[in-house]
């Protein structure tokens, strides 16, 4: 308990003036800015995903009721965690939203399965069961499991790179937005990043692939009657989201 850790932004430094940070600001790449400025953490060469938070990160609101709801999910086990993101989307402008997250690291897939099912219970999912597994008939067998502990899911499309340029354009155009509740995915967003050789380092990125398998197969459900009688709509990543769902 001998340390801490205490932030600075540039508008804690008296002797910056403010043409001298609007000069440095000019200078800055805009994915750097909030590095720079306000000393949050960010990678500079090698981010799969060049571009500031603040570009992508709004304040929570209530989702209203008819919006579609669906998560993308990252099977982990033993240490490493299970993730899910979940996404709504706005039909008016067809502009997506990830609105909650979960990660959890060596529990049992019941009280992951729990956690999942409190976010609604008949929202659907799509989920890589890739951690446990040797065959894909084991990676059925592990999904399976957690069908039988209440979830709705499918299998995902796992193309890495074609995942990562989906979710590239969403984000690079504003069309996919971030709650700011959503602590644990922007974390591994800042350093989600590429090696010297161009690879993706795996570590700590369970929200960024959860990300991906739902932007390549995105699975959403309206509820229009209550939960008892939901209306279920599957949409393959070709498909245009923006849908009259009234």
């Amino acid at each position: 308990m001998s340390r801490f850790l205490v932030g600075a932004t540039w508008s804690d430094v008296p002797h910056l003036t403010l043409e001298a940070q609007e000069s440095l600001w000019a200078s800055i790449p805009p994915y750097q800015r909030d590095a720079r400025s306000k000393g949050i953490p960010q990678l500079g060469a090698g981010a799969i995903y060049p571009l500031p938070e603040s570009d992508i990160r709004v304040q929570d609101f209530a989702i209203p009721p008819h919006w579609p709801r669906g998560f993308g999910m990252d099977v982990g086990g033993g240490a490493k965690p299970t993730a899910a993101a979940w996404f709504t989307q706005d039909p008016a402008t067809s502009t997506l939203y990830l609105y909650a997250c979960y990660k959890r690291s060596a529990v049992e897939p019941s009280i992951n399965a729990a956690a999942i099912r409190a976010k609604g219970a008949w929202i659907p999912g799509v989920a890589d069961a890739a951690a446990l597994i040797v065959t894909e008939h084991d990676a059925e067998q592990l999904v399976s499991v957690y069908r039988r502990l209440g979830l709705d899911l499918q299998l995902p499309d796992k193309a890495v790179e074609a995942g990562i340029q989906d979710v590239w354009e969403l984000l690079s155009t504003g069309r996919l937005k971030v709650f700011g509740s959503c602590v644990d995915w922007l974390a591994e967003f800042r350093m989600y990043r590429r090696d010297a050789r161009g690879r993706i380092v795996k570590k700590n990125d369970h929200l960024m692939d959860g990300t991906r398998y739902f932007i390549r197969r995105r699975r959403w459900r309206v509820l229009k009657t209550g939960p008892e009688k939901p209306q279920v709509l599957v949409l393959d990543s070709a498909q245009d989201l923006g849908l009259d769902w009234m």
